[in-house]
């Protein structure tokens, strides 16, 4: 095993490494986290005997959001993108096991690898609008590519956590594993993905649930509307909406980059 920092570890299970995240006590975004998950994930890609990375965080629940300690202060540590960068940017597939709540930064986080796994007990969820925020880094960007616009707009919308059957239905998570055996099952889906050569598959180029609603405005319109009153006085669903009709029409990073 090797201590990445304080609360991040890297094992070895034969060709497969697992990045392992520890920050009880529900394993917050914060700049030790995302430090770690930035140099366990370019560690991992750069031995030469790993062929697949699992992530996968102890404790009750996967990421479960930011840090709202850092909120309001100077930025420190790697930054979201630089995570993205070594997490989907990898080239070995990297493959996220969920428990607990996977919520905001956390679920996006997960939606940076190229697949996911959940036990059935899992919830996924991008609550921020209920601060009064909208997702941040990636969210906007990449749940349409999975769900299709409408089921995202209501997920951002509503900020309302979604159970893993439904995800998996969404195909937001590509497979349930059992309850208490998450470790174990994605270690057997990693192994999987090496013994069939399954493609590094990165959500940002992914375009068939979108496509559907590319050039058709009125969809976007229709949601401002049946939205205005419940969220009158409040900015942030605006730019979410805003966000998630760049995802339909803006290539990926011009999409990234309006939603930041």
């Amino acid at each position: 095993m090797i201590a990445i920092n304080a609360v991040t570890d890297l094992t070895r299970e034969g060709d497969i490494a697992v990045l392992t995240i520890n920050s009880p006590p529900v394993n917050a975004l914060s700049a030790e986290v995302r430090n770690g998950l930035r140099d366990g994930a370019q560690q991992a890609a750069a031995d030469p005997a790993v062929k697949a990375i699992v992530l996968i965080c102890a404790g009750r629940t996967f990421i479960a959001g930011a840090d709202i300690s850092e909120f309001g202060k100077p930025s420190q540590g790697a930054t979201l993108p630089e995570i993205q960068g070594a997490l989907e940017g990898s080239p070995k597939p990297v493959i996220a096991a969920l428990h607990g709540t996977a919520l905001g930064g956390g679920f996006e986080v997960a939606l940076m690898c190229h697949y996911r796994l959940a036990v059935p007990s899992a919830k996924v969820g991008l609550p921020e609008i209920k601060l009064g925020l909208m997702p941040g880094a990636g969210g906007t960007q990449r749940l349409p590519r999975l769900a299709g616009v409408e089921n995202a707009l209501n997920l951002i919308l509503s900020g309302t956590p979604f159970g893993a059957k439904q995800a998996l239905e969404w195909n937001v998570v590509d497979a349930l594993v059992e309850e208490g055996k998450l470790r174990e099952g994605a270690i057997a889906f990693a192994r999987k993905v090496i013994d069939t050569h399954m493609p590094l598959r990165r959500i940002r180029d992914l375009d068939d649930k979108i496509e559907a609603a590319r050039g058709k405005p009125e969809i976007f319109e229709k949601i401002r509307k049946e939205n205005a009153r419940k969220f009158r006085g409040f900015e942030a669903w605006k730019s979410a909406i805003r966000a998630v009709q760049a995802a339909v029409d803006l290539p990926f990073d011009e999409g990234m980059k309006l939603e930041r």
